[in-house]
């Protein structure tokens, strides 16, 4: 399994506020599949970063369609393959 990276960057406050129950959620639910293995805010509110498990990129970005935040509207965003290097904590 491959590491993505996914920036959702702030679109609406409004809808972010209104739809953060049920993204929340969701994140849950994909951490309990072990599709997602971190996520969080940015102190700066300007959005968050959610690290997915997948095979490919376009089964990461099928995931983050998913996310109600990007489904409503209230986030855009950005995904990467990540490589994690695990090396400098040895």
């Amino acid at each position: 399994m491959k590491l993505f990276a996914c920036l959702l960057h702030m679109k609406s406050p409004e809808l972010s506020q209104k739809y953060r129950p049920d993204h929340l959620a969701f994140l849950e639910e994909q951490h309990k599949k072990d599709n997602v293995t971190a996520y969080g805010k940015f102190a700066d509110g300007a959005g968050g970063l959610i690290i997915y498990r997948a095979e490919t990129l376009e089964d990461a970005e099928a995931l983050v369609k998913q996310d109600p935040y990007v489904e409503k509207e209230a986030r855009t965003y950005e995904i990467h393959e990540w490589v994690m290097n695990s090396e400098q904590w040895s």
